[in-house]
């Protein structure tokens, strides 16, 4: 009661000679604290959203581009071809802006677009560059001359310096396989659980599926790959992960460990405080982006990064047939 009673930061009290009022100007120090720090931490993320949002470019090249427009400009060149003349147009019916006031927003704003329009050029580039998984099959330690070409062009368009999320607008969808190659790919695996008997009666079950039910199935698999990103990863976190009854700690491998071949101290408080705080400090790069994107085939091919999203503050609530994941900030899930 003690401290909670220190933690009070105004106290007043009615007395015959009237409200006598009390500060402690520790608590409201502290108070100054918080909010400094929270508002601290959302302008981190609005910075990364920011730089996330314009990659593979930097908010810098903005700049660039901008001033590029208007040094032609100033040069009596016209690099839009008479865009910026109708951007001028439009912004002469306002009345509010002198003629050269209107020359140099019209100058901004198609300096922000081709910004803009090169932006979404570059990432579409690289979605189709890393596209193609032929440097899968190749043979490791020889790449070939169209492999090498391709791992040059992935990391001229893949930008500088990448954040954690940087890649998730740039990878390409999850292409839907053809059925004829599921089932063939089915009939492979169960080939030897099977007899020559039980293997033709699956034989015929495959053919019926690829010719009936199949066609129809494909086709709403296909509709939604042009929806979400992952057509799979939805129906794998609920009927695979949050639907399964057995321990995480074996199934899913999701655990940590301090230290496995080296033992710095005997002291299990110490131990445990170092670990919690090694967790702290990573989970604050992570909430800063600073964690860099995991990268193949020498620092070129990146993978998803979305499942770092949750490595905190989620958590699971069990269900009756389902277990849900739940995730907010630590507040919502410890009140």
């Amino acid at each position: 009661m003690a401290e909670a009673h220190q933690a009070v930061a105004f106290q007043f009290t009615v007395t015959p000679d009237g409200i006598d009022l009390r500060m402690s100007h520790e608590a409201l120090r502290q108070i100054y604290l918080s909010g400094l720090y929270s508002w601290k931490k959302k302008f981190i993320r609005f910075k990364n959203g920011i730089i996330t949002g314009v990659y593979p470019a930097s908010p810098s090249s903005w700049l660039i581009v901008v001033v590029g427009v208007m040094s032609t400009m100033y040069a009596k060149i016209d690099p839009s071809l008479g865009l910026i003349a109708k951007i001028n147009q439009t912004l002469d019916t306002t009345g509010y802006m002198s003629n050269q006031t209107q020359g140099i927003v019209s100058g901004i704003l198609f300096g922000t677009g081709l910004w803009v329009a090169l932006i979404f050029s570059m990432r579409y580039t690289l979605k189709m560059l890393l596209s193609y998984h032929g440097w899968m099959f190749a043979e490791h330690g020889k790449l070939s001359t169209g492999t090498k070409i391709w791992m040059t062009l992935v990391k001229l368009f893949s930008g500088r310096k990448p954040m954690l999320y940087s890649f998730q607008t740039s990878l390409p969808r999850l292409p839907v396989p053809a059925i004829k190659d599921t089932v063939n790919r089915y009939l492979e695996s169960v080939r030897p659980l099977m007899n020559d008997e039980e293997f033709k009666r699956m034989e015929g079950l495959g053919k019926d599926f690829a010719h009936n039910l199949g066609p129809k199935l494909q086709w709403y698999l296909k509709l939604k790959s042009w929806w979400a990103t992952n057509y799979v990863s939805d129906w794998w976190e609920e009927y695979i992960y949050l639907r399964g009854r057995g321990p995480i700690m074996v199934n899913s491998n999701y655990f940590a460990m301090d230290f496995l071949y080296f033992t710095p101290t005997s002291v299990q408080a110490a131990r445990a405080g170092n670990a919690i705080h090694s967790i702290l400090l990573y989970r604050r790069k992570l909430d800063r982006q600073q964690i860099q994107p995991i990268l193949l085939m020498g620092s070129t091919v990146p993978l998803c990064s979305a499942q770092w999203e949750r490595m905190f503050n989620t958590s699971r609530i069990p269900g009756e047939e389902t277990v849900c994941a739940a995730q907010g900030e630590w507040r919502d899930l410890y009140t």
